[in-house]
């Protein structure tokens, strides 16, 4: 089978939406062993969407289209790919009792003619029912080529595509994609390249793709076989290879990626934080509560967290953490002085084994010290011992912040490594 992922609205190619579904598509359908050779986006246009049909089935058998399956005029999935086959429509009363339900569930009193669009069926469709939503997804097969429609909303897409297309998809394929990504965090993506090299050429099966993402760097690892545990076993052999050239550099192993602006770290200190019954407090002066919102995002992190004080003013500094007047005189706030009083302050507030505390000059201009951009300091308090980290990072204040969140929270992570 060879599928084209088809995303139909205008939105899209504007930019006022983020196409999320090809990625979810894509990921499932290698899983089931089915390529996908090419994505298009097209806008509301009947001509246009026509000829993309056209083009596809030149060289796919399959297409899968998400969106345009609404009420409204320039909904025009469904009729486009009725056209290409040469289908007329019929009403589909069953599709019409499920999308009066669930109108009337959402308080809508006022039931408008188009809706009725939406149970309008080419002839010898399936039907695929929406759990989620009203529009039904639809799948037109004719010679040994399909057509798959899906509804746009990804709730609905997904939640169709698990429970009606991947069973009907599984009969096209005996093969199993199985994949491991690995993340690492204190390398670069070509040194990283550089010392997994001749893995990186010689690869067959399993496959490997670096990724570089915001502070880190990703590893997919992709084997294929007739059974999934051969496939574990192909990923397992591979990553005691990789683990025994760069392990001091990998922070997570899991089974699903995240967006390029995602990182994973906050999860795996929150957990180690939490399994291992250690507490922890912040402070934090450049990162503004950045580090302590992204260990909030872990459910029972309360177990472990503190406290979290921005402490952004020097009156602050001095007066809720104990810094010393004499300290910002002298070194200024941005200083491994100060960040050393800010953690040792923090720490023994609430007495935790823990504590972090961050100080910098995020930008995009320098303070009245002459210090320049990009300059932080991280204290860290681990088990009654402080230590300073000092590090310069580039990029706008939003990517400063962030990078010192993350590195703030790495040293956290090796130390909690270190001591189990």
């Amino acid at each position: 089978m060879k599928v084209e992922l088809v995303s139909v609205g205008t939105e899209l190619l504007l930019g006022d939406i983020v196409n999320t579904n090809t990625a979810y598509l894509s990921k499932e359908l290698a899983a089931l062993g089915i390529g996908v050779y090419r994505q298009t986006t097209v806008g509301d246009n009947r001509e246009r969407l026509l000829k993309t049909l056209e083009t596809a089935f030149l060289e796919n058998d399959t297409v899968i289209i998400t969106g345009g399956l609404g009420p409204t005029d320039d909904d025009i999935t469904k009729e486009c790919a009725a056209e290409f086959f040469g289908r007329d429509f019929y009403f589909h009363e069953y599709s019409w009792v499920k999308i009066l339900e669930r109108l009337t569930r959402a308080g809508r009193t006022v039931i408008t003619e188009n809706n009725k669009k939406q149970a309008l069926i080419p002839d010898g469709a399936i039907v695929l029912e929406n759990f989620c939503g009203t529009a039904p997804g639809i799948i037109i097969e004719e010679n040994n080529k399909r057509i798959i429609l899906l509804p746009g909303p990804p709730r609905e897409m997904r939640d169709m595509f698990e429970k009606s297309v991947k069973p009907y998809l599984e009969k096209f394929s005996n093969k199993k994609f199985i994949s491991k990504y690995i993340r690492f965090y204190g390398i670069g993506e070509s040194l990283l390249e550089t010392k997994i090299k001749d893995i990186m050429d010689s690869q067959t099966n399993p496959t490997l793709a670096l990724y570089a993402k915001t502070g880190e760097v990703l590893l997919r690892i992709t084997a294929s076989s007739d059974k999934e545990s051969e496939c574990e076993k192909l990923i397992l052999e591979q990553l005691d290879v990789i683990e025994s050239r760069v392990g001091e550099y990998i922070y997570l192993v899991g089974d699903e990626s995240v967006s390029s602006t995602q990182t994973e770290m906050n999860s795996v200190v929150a957990n180690l934080l939490v399994e291992n019954n250690f507490t922890i407090s912040i402070a934090e002066s450049l990162t503004g509560g950045k580090i302590t919102s992204m260990l909030v995002e872990k459910s029972g992190i309360s177990n472990s967290l503190l406290e979290g004080i921005v402490c952004y003013s020097n009156e602050s500094k001095v007066r809720t953490l104990g810094v010393k007047e004499e300290s910002l005189e002298k070194y200024g706030a941005v200083s491994e002085k100060v960040a050393e009083e800010m953690v040792l302050g923090v720490a023994n507030r609430l007495e935790s084994d823990f504590a972090i505390a961050t100080t910098g000059i995020a930008g995009p201009n320098s303070d009245e010290s002459g210090k320049p951009v990009g300059l932080v300091y991280i204290g860290i308090y681990a088990f009654g011992e402080v230590s300073v980290k000092k590090c310069i990072f580039t990029g706008d204040r939003e990517l400063i912040r962030y990078r010192t969140s993350i590195e703030a929270l790495n040293e956290v992570r090796k130390i909690i490594l270190k001591n189990l």
